[in-house]
């Protein structure tokens, strides 16, 4: 079974914690992509997705100007590289999260999201993630 380091996306987008929504919201546009993490220093504090953005902020009327950091999954979870493909699929769907910070060494290397487990791994990791992250929660 292969490690996350070989199936995850190494280039990160990051941001401070006192940057804006309308910034983050940026940042995704321009870059094409669903989340920004949130960094002091090297320290990863939190993570915010275009889905947090739409159902935390946005679906309340929130100020574009407010910080996003608000609304954002304060210190997430996060696997080491070396975590297998399979075991980080069943920690995902057990926590119900589409997108998982990779640490090496302490500090963030890389994220892995369900599409980088259905696109880029040769098991059955992203139906074991989806099947858990679909199971509705009390």
């Amino acid at each position: 079974m292969a490690p996350l380091s070989t199936i995850m996306t190494r280039d990160l987008i990051t941001a401070s914690p006192d940057a804006t929504l309308k910034e983050i919201a940026t940042l995704m546009a321009e870059n094409d992509i669903g989340n920004v993490l949130f960094m002091d220093n090297d320290k990863l504090v939190g993570i915010l997705t275009d889905r947090d953005i739409v159902v935390r902020a946005v679906a309340y009327g929130r100020d574009p100007g407010s910080v996003a950091m608000d609304y954002a999954t304060a210190e997430p979870f996060t696997l080491d590289v070396n975590t297998e493909v399979m075991d980080a699929a069943a920690q995902m769907g057990e926590r119900q999260i589409r997108r998982l910070p990779v640490t090496e060494n302490g500090k963030v290397a890389g994220i892995v999201s369900l599409g980088d487990l259905a696109n880029r791994s040769t098991s059955d990791a992203d139906q074991q993630a989806l099947e858990g992250i679909s199971t509705p929660t009390m």
